[in-house]
């Protein structure tokens, strides 16, 4: 008997390591800006980073202490892949919205490939939008899970 429960609690421990998951998320991001000068990209981070290593608690005494983590906290391994702008000299450019679908709908059919399930998307448009606004990003995020 007590070889049953120690085998069903070791099974029961096995099983719920296994239901571990990983979270991924690819960012597009498309210019905005009037006459192709912007940079248009799609970004897969290729390193992990511990959200922990990062994290401190705030007190109004030790306010200005954690000011220089920047550095650690840049990803220098990741994956652009350049996407074009959603503009040109003569305005809105829809075949390149087209080929930013299809280059946009290659990455996410490789990663269901891989495993990964597509579990939510968002999206929003970042730009100072006053009378003589002529820049800004369309940028959205693709989150992934990976069991």
């Amino acid at each position: 008997m007590k070889k049953i429960i120690a085998l069903a609690t070791l099974l029961v421990m096995i099983s719920v390591e296994c239901n571990a998951q990983q979270i991924k998320i690819i960012t597009s991001v498309e210019s905005i800006i009037p006459n192709g000068l912007g940079r248009s990209r799609l970004i897969d981070a290729q390193e992990d980073k511990n959200f922990e290593e990062f994290t401190t608690e705030q007190t109004e005494e030790d306010n200005s202490r954690n000011k220089s983590k920047r550095k650690a906290i840049r990803v220098k391994n990741f994956e652009e892949t350049k996407l074009l702008n959603f503009f040109n000299l003569t305005g809105i450019r829809f075949q390149n919205i087209a080929a930013n679908d299809a280059i946009i709908s290659s990455k996410l059919t490789a990663m269901v490939k891989e495993g990964w399930e597509l579990i939510f998307v968002t999206s929003g448009v970042e730009a100072n939008a006053g009378d003589s606004d002529g820049q800004g990003i369309f940028i959205t995020r693709y989150i992934f899970k990976k069991e």
